[in-house]
Order: structure tokens, then C-alpha cells, then sequence
């Protein structure tokens, strides 16, 4: 945890955010999730923004602050003797509380009596958007309406709020991030090196698994590491890798504070690119690399996702997949066929950061609209950055052989593509190449530019 007084000033910033509004904050902790049965539950996470203002890491806790009373409660319960006998001795609430500079605590089931009597007073409840069914079914009945009702209770200024704290990150939240990434790459490190020629996609996921654990961590969110990095989510399995394949390796720590991390790198498993894959890469990389030279405050994020798209646009064109004017190509979306998602989206408490209280809310403002068009529509993040903000940037090209035949069927956009080429393409796969960057007050700071990613670097260690 940080310090008491870390999370004492986080809350009373989140009032002074929030000093036009009455009524109650609700911050549901997260409780276990059973696998299969209730004593089997999976790894237990927090919730992130219960970890930011209170930084308790324990399930089956809940906190309330009254706006208007000026009071912050946190409600759990001590345990109990029988709970001992299976989990060994714990602190108690009261203990706990004080460690993120709370004095107030109550019983668990009063959570529910406090939330229902503000209700019933007529007393605004502001809500955090509910991710989790379990959360969903608990605040449909502390609310006394159906699931459906339950998002009336959602609060924007509330949800805002807090996205306006948690994009801004402080020193010591930065400090975090950067473990998180030492972890990643020493996760990568490891994973280059166990790349080669027989072994399987879940081999060398076992290797950074290893690390990740070794460094008192885990996964920030399930390994991408495949042969078939066309397809942009596609998680391990058990597929062989082979002379001539691809791989492409997203994988991210998240550290002992739940600061993530979130890394790209495509590897040649025979430790050296074929000259074709070696000029997409290298057009991917240059990409990325321009992209995070015009990382800085006060720029659109959008606009840089628009300039990688033209840079991969006229690298393609070069190639003879694309033609016509590039420009004109990228307006309409052309180069969506190679690059059908957005180039980076917020890091932090979450890989996503944020991405559970609204991604409209997130990357979004009032007059930066997301647009309609196929890929644009999938940019996550377009609004003005500012200093503290940390996020991913991430460009790829990559051979969708689903994608290409419907547009070459359909005849789409055929003054931009030149499908005879591009179908010579079609046994490629993907290359994406990603790093995590800090927005300074003058620039950026690319926080993961010790993890190799040169064609030379990224061949020394590989196969």
C-alpha cells in the first residue's frame, strides 16, 4: 500500500471534485468468484478505483462517503475464530482501515442498512458503472429495484471524477508502472529466449510465468502469445511453432499493487525474419516509433493514430498493396484492412485503464467524438493528452484472411487496395509492436524502450 496519507488526500480531492453534489459515494469492493465451487475461488483482484482511494486488498469489503456529513466508512467483518482455523489470523478492520487513514468502520451488513436508508430518505446514491454480475445482483437489492433499474444510480460526475484523478498519475503511481514493466521485460527477455523452432505456444508462456511469479506479480490480463497474430485477441493454446511463423507475444505484469504493465513484440521463431516479414516490421516499427516522438501535452491522441495510420499506409502503398493517393486512402478507411483497431489506449490500476466506468467517459470528451467508421470506431483513447497521463502505443499490420476475401468480395474500396497483391499475403499473420509511455510536461517518456525491439535485438535473442 502507500501511505495513509496518500489515500486520506486522494478522497478528500475526489470531494473538492464533487463539492456541487450530496448524498452518498458507493465503493463496493470486490468479493471472491468461485470456479466451481465456493471454497475453489479464483485468484481474488480488487476492484481499482476501491484500490485507489482505500488500497485495501482484501475481498468483502465495502466503503461509503457522505458528501454531505463529511464522513468515510469502511464496512467488513473481523474474522471470525472458525475463519482462522483455515486462513491463520488476519488483521482486523479496524487495523486495516487505519492503514488508509480511516478511522470509521462498521459491519458489513450495515453496508446494505446505510445504502437502503439513503434511499429510502431520498438521498442521492452515486454509483461507479457495475461490471460484475455479483455486484449487479447485491446492488439491485440494497437498491430495492430490479437489475435493470440499477444503472439509474450511476453516477457521471461521480464516474468523471475519478477518471479525471486516476488519468493523472503521481510519482509514486509512476514508480509502480515502471516495475510493472521491469517485470514485463524481463517476461519478454525470457520469452525470446524460449522461442524456437518445436516447442509450443504454452511453453513459453510457462517461462514468463515463471518470472511474472518470481517477481511477487501475475499476468495484467491473459497472455496474446501466438502464431496467429492476424487475429488481434487471439490467446495461447498449444500450437507448435514452426520454421517460418510469426509470433506475436502481448503480455503484461501486474505487480504486488496492481500496477500493469503492457507489451508488444512480434518474434521470427527461427531467430530471423524472411525479407518480407522483415519489411512489414520494419514499417511497423518505424511507425511506432514516429508515433511516440509525437507523443506530448496538449496533442490529440486521435491525431496520432491518424498519422501512424498514413505512415503504415504509405509503407503498404510502397509494397504494392495499397495505391492512390494516401491521404484520400486513409479519409476513407482503406487502410483498415491491414489495421482494424485503434493505436493505444490508457495504462494504469488497469490495462484498460479505467475502461470498466465508460471508455466514452475514458477517451472521449464532449466534442471529441468516436467516430462510425470501421477501425476508427475502435480507438479507445482520442481525446487531448495531458502530463501524468501513461499509455500504450501500439500500430500493427496485419493479413485477416476473413476480412480480405468479404472486402474483396464486396468489391470494397478497391481504388485503395490492391487485392491481387494482398492476396499473396493471405499466409502471413500479424505484426503489432508496442510500447508504454509517460506524457511529460514538455514531451513523453518512453517507459519500456529497454525491451528489445530492433530487427538486429529482437534476432539476437530469438530461435
Amino acid at each position: 500500500m502507500f501511505s495513509a496519507e496518500t489515500y486520506s488526500q486522494r478522497r478528500q480531492t475526489l470531494r473538492r471534485r464533487l463539492a456541487g453534489q450530496s448524498g452518498l459515494l458507493v465503493f463496493p469492493g470486490n468479493e471472491l468468484c468461485p470456479m466451481n465451487y465456493a471454497d475453489n475461488p479464483f485468484p481474488f483482484r480488487q476492484d481499482s478505483t476501491f484500490l485507489y482511494y482505500f488500497g485495501l486488498d482484501v475481498p468483502s469489503l465495502a466503503a461509503v462517503m457522505d458528501l454531505d456529513a463529511g464522513t468515510e466508512t469502511v464496512y467488513g467483518d473481523d474474522p471470525t475464530v472458525e475463519q482462522v482455523v483455515w486462513t491463520g489470523p488476519r488483521p482486523a478492520l479496524a487495523e486495516r482501515a487505519a492503514r488508509c487513514g480511516l478511522t470509521q468502520t462498521a459491519r458489513r451488513e450495515a453496508f446494505g442498512q446505510t445504502v437502503r436508508n439513503a434511499c429510502r430518505q431520498g438521498r442521492p446514491v452515486h454509483l461507479l458503472p457495475p461490471y460484475q454480475a455479483q455486484h449487479l445482483l447485491a446492488l439491485s437489492e440494497l437498491l430495492e429495484v430490479p437489475c435493470a433499474q440499477v444503472r439509474r444510480y450511476v453516477s457521471e460526475p461521480f464516474a468523471r471524477a475519478v477518471i479525471a484523478m486516476r488519468s493523472i498519475k503521481s510519482e509514486e503511481e509512476i514508480e509502480q508502472i515502471r516495475q510493472a514493466i521491469e517485470t514485463t521485460r524481463q517476461m519478454h527477455l525470457a520469452a525470446m529466449k524460449t522461442t524456437a523452432i518445436g516447442r509450443t505456444e504454452n511453453e513459453v508462456v510457462a517461462a514468463m510465468e515463471q518470472v511474472v511469479i518470481a517477481h511477487h506479480g501475475r499476468m495484467a490480463f491473459p497472455v496474446i502469445y501466438t502464431i496467429h497474430g492476424q487475429f488481434l485477441h487471439n490467446h495461447y493454446g498449444t500450437n507448435s511453432l514452426a520454421d517460418g511463423d510469426l509470433v506475436i507475444n502481448d503480455s503484461g505484469a501486474e505487480n504486488a499493487m496492481h500496477y500493469a504493465a503492457d507489451i508488444t513484440r512480434t518474434l521470427p521463431v527461427s531467430g530471423r525474419f524472411t525479407p518480407r516479414q522483415r519489411e512489414i516490421y520494419e514499417l511497423v516499427l518505424s511507425a511506432l516509433n514516429q508515433s511516440l516522438e509525437a507523443v506530448a501535452p496538449g496533442v490529440l491522441f486521435r491525431d496520432i493514430h491518424l498519422a501512424a495510420c498514413r505512415i503504415l499506409a504509405e509503407g503498404l502503398k510502397s509494397l504494392g498493396l495499397m495505391k492512390g493517393n494516401v491521404e484520400d486512402a486513409v479519409a476513407c478507411g482503406a487502410h483498415a484492412l491491414f489495421f482494424p483497431c485503434g493505436l493505444g489506449h490508457m495504462l494504469g490500476l488497469d490495462v484498460h485503464d479505467m475502461e470498466g466506468l465508460n471508455e466514452e467517459w475514458v477517451g472521449y470528451t464532449d466534442t471529441i467524438q468516436r467516430s462510425e467508421q470501421f477501425g476508427l470506431r475502435s480507438l479507445r483513447l482520442a481525446k487531448t493528452l495531458e502530463p501524468g497521463f501513461v499509455l500504450t502505443v501500439e500500430p500493427g499490420v496485419y493479413f485477416i484472411p476473413a476480412l480480405i476475401e468479404h472486402w474483396e468480395k464486396t468489391r470494397q474500396l478497391t481504388d485503395y487496395i490492391n487485392y491481387n497483391k494482398v492476396r499473396e499475403y493471405l499466409d502471413f499473420g500479424g505484426i503489432r509492436i508496442e510500447d508504454n509511455v509517460l506524457v511529460t510536461s514538455n514531451g513523453a517518456n518512453v517507459l519500456s524502450d529497454t525491451i528489445p525491439k530492433t530487427v538486429q535485438e529482437v534476432e539476437a535473442l530469438t530461435g
